[in-house]
């Protein structure tokens, strides 16, 4: 008997009027991490086999999420196009268990100054990580997942401002 595993994947795409550059930076250095999103800093070592670290903000520390919050490596680098990397949350056991997800940035360059992102994570099992970012739990304050982290990234480059959390 052949078992086949169906696949999970969630594709997130947005335009924001901002350059590939900025973007890529928006992703991958720490100083523009902690701006957008939920606040924590991210850390690649953007080398393939580099690591990825994604810490929790301050406020999420104070909520009870342990400093480090999502890790992985780095498979692959073409600044500013694309950013392929291994993704794990570690804010419980549970999604700890679930392994490590296929996460992928794709910068495309449109007309008129408007930039496409696309976000492609691949959650095959992983159903409580696919639930968490779908936003699926947003009115239990777990937050909006990646539609959230991405309109406040969107915001901040495009007003230099990121959304303020409705919950």
């Amino acid at each position: 008997m052949t078992t086949v595993e169906e696949k999970t994947i969630q594709v997130y795409r947005v335009y924001i009027n901002a350059t590939p550059q900025a973007i890529w930076d928006a992703i991958t250095k720490p100083e523009f991490t902690e701006r957008f999103g939920y606040g924590g800093r991210a850390d690649y070592d953007l080398r393939p086999g580099g690591a990825y670290k994604g810490f929790a903000s301050p406020e999420m520390i104070a909520g009870g999420s342990p400093e480090l919050a999502v890790d992985g490596e780095v498979i692959e680098s073409d600044p500013p196009r694309k950013l392929v990397q291994t993704w794990r949350m570690l804010m419980d056991e549970a999604m700890i268990n679930e392994g490590f997800t296929r996460l992928t940035y794709e910068i495309k360059p449109r007309d008129g100054g408007v930039t496409e992102l696309t976000v492609t994570h691949d959650l095959t099992g992983a159903p409580k990580l696919q639930d968490l970012l779908s936003g699926k739990w947003a009115d239990t304050g777990a937050g909006g997942g990646w539609a959230w982290v991405l309109s406040s990234l969107k915001t901040l480059l495009e007003t230099g401002h990121p959304l303020n959390w409705p919950g």
